[in-house]
């Protein structure tokens, strides 16, 4: 990529972010939709496209934009992380276990991965195994312990947690 292409996405890709730092996501939109058409697929882009739907609430595009980071780039676990938590968000459990867990092999070492499955299991009735990945999230990372206290899905799973 040219230079000055280069600093010019790199513009609407910062102002984008300030915008979603602000919470204003409809702006941080705008600004990505000024991102000329050829490079609206840049992974960076479509990341952040990703992030600011789901910021919104906006979960039937961000799956939809998880679905074009998927099939751009099916190595990249964030197309299938946050891919099924939209699906989950959207009441379709089932199909975020099914969708996580067709994830690239690198999501094995990410403890999101492992949270999000153990969530799901909660949701769907099966304390045991969402037990079981939440261990292994916790010992991967900690912190996902402390936010597993709070997390709504897990309300009757969490005080058997050792």
């Amino acid at each position: 990529m040219p230079l000055a292409k280069a600093i010019a996405l790199q513009h609407y890709i910062n102002a984008a972010q300030g915008y979603l730092e602000l919470g204003m996501t409809d702006e941080a939109l705008a600004e990505l939709e000024r991102v000329p058409p050829g490079d609206r697929a840049h992974e960076d882009v479509a990341q952040l496209r990703v992030y600011i739907l789901m910021r919104g609430g906006r979960w039937p595009e961000a799956l939809a934009a998880c679905g074009v980071l998927r099939a751009e780039r099916p190595d990249l676990g964030l197309g299938y992380i946050h891919g099924a938590f939209c699906l989950h968000e959207l009441g379709r459990t089932a199909e975020a276990m099914e969708l996580l867990q067709q994830g690239p092999p690198s999501l094995l070492r990410e403890p999101i991965y492992f949270y999000n499955l153990g969530c799901y299991h909660a949701v769907l009735g099966n304390p045991e195994e969402a037990q079981s990945y939440l261990q292994m999230s916790f010992n991967m990372d900690g912190k996902f312990r402390e936010i597993a206290r709070y997390d709504p899905d897990l309300e009757d799973v969490i005080g058997k947690l050792a």
